[in-house]
């Protein structure tokens, strides 16, 4: 029972049981051929960090952010979502219930001592330091707002997963609908990325980048399901596919799968990268954890 309850409950979460997701679903190990690049694991943390969707670190600060959307399903407005700090170090649980009364917070960015997180049809601004809630902008018409990035001046971009929408929350505070697009295929993972947007979609199981300025969708991949996180890698990149799979894409966008947990019924939602410490951090999500690797190229 419990297996199929958590087949039913990712069906919800994720629209993207398409013909592209079923395909990269079957998928089966060895992940990868050597010489390539790997991942091993460093630690896991304990598992208090319920429905972990999102990751974010905190170079100044050295702390890992955790949202935790604390149940199912993912678009309850329960007030009982949370965020987590621990350590990048090793996984210990800093602070399990740092912000709470959220409904289910998902992405999360950070521009200099304001952290911002999605919360289903809103956004929140918090000051780090204080811990204290500065701001809740509501998006009209939102449905499930996902995942953010920032770029260099502080605009923050997010996507709504329901919508086929891309928001924009502006340095002067001004809220606005940047993009929309049916092309957008379900927007998750956002990643700012000198003149463009990288963007991998939940629900097409594309890898793509917008142009700021013309902001045209270019397809790059189309062969990751449930598109989740993505970060940068150097010149390459590492996307998760929600269902348990993580995989690397090279500057010739060749992609390699590193990792796969869907038998540990483990997934890897909005993943995080420290490019200094070359360690990739993996929210769990149902596993309730947030899992580091070490990744060798």
């Amino acid at each position: 029972m419990k297996h199929i309850y958590l087949i039913i409950i990712s069906a919800v979460f994720f629209t993207s049981c398409s013909q592209t997701g079923k395909q990269g679903n079957s998928e089966k190990q060895p992940i990868q051929e050597s010489p390539g690049p790997k991942l091993e694991m460093l630690w896991e943390s304990d598992t208090l960090l319920t429905t972990s969707e999102s990751v974010l670190y905190d170079e100044t600060n050295d702390i890992l952010y955790v949202s935790c959307i604390n149940g199912v399903p993912p678009t309850a407005q329960d007030e009982d979502g949370f965020i987590a700090k621990i350590s990048p170090k090793d996984g210990k649980i800093i602070d399990e219930k740092w912000i709470t009364g959220l409904d289910a917070p998902k992405g999360m960015g950070l521009f200099e001592n304001k952290l911002y997180v999605t919360n289903i049809d809103e956004i929140w601004t918090i000051d780090i330091e204080s811990g204290e809630v500065i701001e809740k902008t509501t998006v009209d018409s939102a449905q499930f707002l996902n995942d953010i990035t920032v770029d260099d001046t502080g605009n923050v971009y997010f996507s709504d997963s329901g919508t086929d929408k891309i928001h924009l929350l502006d340095t002067n505070g001004e809220l606005s609908t940047w993009l929309v697009s049916k092309e957008l295929g379900r927007p998750n993972g956002l990643l700012h990325n000198g003149d463009r947007l990288m963007l991998a979609t939940s629900g097409a199981g594309t890898f793509n980048y917008i142009k700021y300025n013309d902001k045209m969708v270019n397809l790059l991949l189309n062969s990751i399901p449930s598109g989740d996180g993505v970060v940068k890698v150097g010149d390459d990149y590492l996307v998760s596919n929600w269902n348990g799979e993580v995989y690397f894409v090279n500057s010739k966008w060749e992609k390699t799968k590193l990792l796969d947990t869907k038998d540990d019924g483990k997934n890897t939602a909005d993943i995080e990268f420290n490019q200094k410490e070359m360690i990739l951090y993996i929210p769990t999500f149902f596993g309730n954890q947030v899992a580091a690797y070490k990744l060798e190229k």
